[in-house]
């Protein structure tokens, strides 16, 4: 069997691959420059994680584009990262806009290309930031689109295990797996020290806390 794995370099995408390659899929992984503020080092853990799981192929693709688009803290360098609030009613401003549309699209292409059975993608929705394309709908949806828009010899199946896991729950299984956290970066801010303040940053923080694990990242504060 064989897997594309949207691998960010992330807490999420990395466990993700590393459940794939425990299902005995062999791994394709794909990574994403959106214009993420965090690329460079994101990009080097995914890199790390791809090699660690002996990945057949590893592609990196830019679509920097978003950040002509806007209108998201992650890609617009004038927009503010905003820190965590638990009173948050808005859906935060490190949205970028249809993204995961755009991403599953190319991990599509690819997959069709290598002959790949599934796409897993990390996405998730319960404790997490709200995202309008990380709903269990949407992935639904997704893989309309994706048996419509492919051969009909084609057969991949998006895979989505941790929509409907905490943040906890992704790492409870992580830790099991030996997910070396070390080479994963989660902070939207920095590329150095982790900030501690922004809602991804709060989410893995809060999950190490509560499994009653040292993080072995190095945050600011």
């Amino acid at each position: 069997m064989k897997a594309v794995c949207l691998l960010s370099g992330g807490m999420d995408s990395s466990t993700l691959a590393y459940l794939a390659k425990s299902e005995g899929y062999e791994i394709c992984a794909l990574h994403l420059n959106y214009g993420q503020r965090t690329e460079s080092k994101e990009l080097a853990c995914a890199q790390k994680i791809a090699s660690l799981l002996g990945a057949k192929d590893f592609i990196a693709v830019n679509v920097g584009y978003f950040s002509q688009f806007g209108e998201s803290s992650l890609t617009d360098k004038e927009i503010a990262v905003e820190k965590y609030d638990p009173a948050r009613a808005h859906i935060p401003n490190t949205y970028v806009p249809f993204r995961n549309a755009n991403l599953l699209s190319i991990a599509t292409s690819f997959a069709e290309a290598k002959d790949a059975d599934a796409i897993f993608i990390g996405v998730q929705s319960l404790d997490y930031s709200g995202y309008p394309d990380c709903r269990p709908q949407f992935i639904e949806a997704f893989q309309q689109v994706i048996d419509l828009g492919t051969k009909d010899t084609t057969s991949i199946t998006l895979k989505t295990p941790f929509i409907r896991m905490t943040k906890t729950d992704i790492l409870n299984v992580g830790m099991k797996l030996g997910v070396p956290y070390e080479y994963t970066w989660s902070c939207y801010r920095n590329e150095d020290k982790a900030c501690g303040t922004c809602g991804s940053c709060h989410y893995r923080k809060e999950a190490f806390a509560a499994i009653r694990k040292q993080d072995p990242i190095v945050y600011e504060e």
